[in-house]
């Protein structure tokens, strides 16, 4: 089983609504790491917005948050100055709030993995160098 894995909002909305393409694929990946997974509000805002329209989609997010199979570690206040210096760096991309909140936990997590759909995570580097430890569907 995989551990520390870093979840992005592509997969948490792919696992709570059947009717997106990937939700086999984000069910497979999640059946293979061990829970706490780690995450950012930012994040958990993306995915509740995303999933207004899916039946109980917000209150399963804000469920997994409570049952602590999803864990939120991460304090925004406490990285205002590293998460802006990412959104500088990457604004041609352009990357998001909630992409740069987890590419600074990539080097807060070194070990971890982030559980991603979005190819912009090839692009993002750890520590201004290594390129980012990903989890997501091959093409």
């Amino acid at each position: 089983m995989r551990r520390q894995i870093l979840l992005d909002t592509g997969p948490l909305v792919a696992l709570l609504d059947r009717r997106d393409r990937f939700h086999e694929w984000a069910k497979r990946e999640l059946a293979e790491t061990a829970p706490p997974l780690l995450t950012c509000e930012a994040v958990l805002a993306e995915a509740c917005f995303l999933l207004s329209n899916i039946h109980q989609g917000r209150e399963t997010v804000l469920a997994l948050v409570q049952s602590e199979r999803l864990q939120v570690p991460f304090r925004l206040g406490d990285e205002a100055l590293s998460v802006g210096s990412l959104l500088v760096r990457y604004q041609s991309v352009p990357i998001s709030l909630a992409d740069a909140c987890l590419v600074r936990m990539t080097e807060q997590y070194p070990q971890s993995q982030a559980l991603t759909l979005d190819s912009d995570f090839r692009i993002y580097r750890r520590n201004r160098n290594p390129m980012l430890p990903v989890i997501m569907p091959e093409s």
